[in-house]
């Protein structure tokens, strides 16, 4: 979410000043605050919670939490890292709330078949052996197989874009798929 507004005349006031002003009731110098900090505390939250719509939650929390207190904050100047704590503060809290948590054990969970290093190596050096043998199809072979079975292109449209008939299309595409499945049948 990306908050646009017009300049306003505070917008380059040092924190100090705007948290002073807004804890004296001033309305636009609490609004500079907010778009000043709160995309960086939207951020924060939203990496902490994991959620985007339970940042936004927590970042209004604070930011009517703050509205509340800019009396009580004893360092004017440090109104971002006031913010933040209140940010984190608040991610943790919503967190420990939560009914469904995450098993620890679940976070070290084995990988996936399809995800271990001798799949992913094996799959590469697969694609690396069809590249090869698609690279040594003749070039009208190589064009139509690579329309068809990449591009998912129609018969009649590679006809078309190739300057031949549809037959020689089907013709050719018989021959490159019959030489790909001989080469390739080591890896069945």
């Amino acid at each position: 979410m990306v908050d646009v507004r017009p300049a306003g005349p505070l917008d380059d006031a040092p924190d100090g000043i705007l948290a002073a002003r807004a804890a004296d009731g001033d309305v636009a110098a609490f609004e500079a605050l907010v778009y000043r900090h709160g995309a960086l505390m939207r951020v924060y939250a939203a990496k902490v919670l994991g959620s985007e719509a339970e940042a936004d939650d927590v970042v209004q929390d604070v930011f009517i939490q703050a509205w509340g207190q800019f009396d009580r904050l004893h360092d004017p100047r440090a109104v971002r890292s006031w913010l933040m704590r209140m940010v984190s503060n608040r991610s943790i809290e919503r967190i420990r709330k939560r009914k469904d948590h995450v098993s620890v054990d679940d976070w070290d969970a084995p990988t996936k078949a399809t995800e271990s290093p001798e799949h992913v190596v094996e799959v590469r050096m697969q694609l690396g052996a069809l590249s090869a043998v698609v690279d040594r199809l003749p070039e009208m072979q190589r064009q139509c197989w690579a329309l068809k079975e990449i591009g998912g292109v129609p018969y009649a449209d590679i006809a078309e874009q190739l300057d031949i008939p549809i037959s020689t299309v089907r013709g050719q595409l018989a021959r490159a798929r019959r030489t790909i499945i001989q080469e390739m049948e080591a890896w069945r």
